[in-house]
């Protein structure tokens, strides 16, 4: 298959194929509708279950719903718009991971073991929606400093959604609600690394967009 092929055939990532491709704009739709609908339930999972990494995998699924749609908004905006998008969206997903820090920090101080049975039940339902969401937008994550700040969203989903079925199968193994408390905190650690790559990518696109501006004046 040649260069020319693969571009064509969306097999590959393209800088500027997702922000013209209609596909992408229908997948990312779907996925600002599972992210949403999804981590409106699992908030109320969370609070029954009484689980702080579900609680902040909830989060992430509004915060990933809602970036996204932000993102879906800027697709028709300048590069350096979409570029100040993504800072925002970096900006927002640090405030997550700081806030779910903090909040695992208060509980620490009164831990209870969640219900592990429904804990672990709740994340394998949203590691199959996250599963979904992020095969969606695979093969769009090498576009701009927004695109991939989308692909990041739905990818950290996935991985959360695996550390809370592991806490689950330790809480229930040791009683204790510590499992649920460390992944609560490794989930806002994700967040906090990805969102320095966020705001590290927009910033540099940003730069170079400024040198751009000032090269042609």
């Amino acid at each position: 298959m040649t260069t020319s092929e693969t571009t064509s055939c969306g097999c590959t990532g393209d800088t500027s194929r997702a922000t013209r491709d209609p596909a992408y704009r229908r997948a990312l739709l779907s996925v600002i509708v599972l992210n949403l609908g999804f981590g409106a339930l699992e908030i109320v999972g969370g609070f029954l279950a009484d689980s702080q990494a579900l609680k902040a995998d909830a989060l992430d699924f509004v915060g990933d719903g809602t970036i996204s749609l932000l993102g879906l908004l800027a697709l028709g905006w300048t590069a350096r718009a979409r570029s100040q998008v993504a800072l925002a969206q970096g900006a927002f997903l640090a405030l997550l991971g700081i806030g779910v820090l903090a909040f695992a920090a208060w509980r620490a101080i009164n831990a209870l073991a969640p219900e592990a049975d429904l804990m672990g039940g709740i994340g394998i339902a949203a590691l199959a929606v996250n599963v979904a969401a992020a095969l969606m937008l695979a093969r769009f994550r090498d576009g701009d400093a927004n695109v991939r700040a989308i692909w990041l969203f739905s990818r950290n989903d996935a991985l959360a959604n695996v550390a809370v079925i592991a806490a689950a199968g330790m809480v229930a193994w040791t009683g204790s609600a510590w499992p649920d408390l460390a992944v609560a905190g490794v989930i806002a650690l994700i967040f906090l690394h990805s969102a320095w790559e966020i705001i590290s990518g927009a910033s540099a696109e940003m730069r170079g967009d400024t040198a751009h501006r000032r090269a042609r004046a």
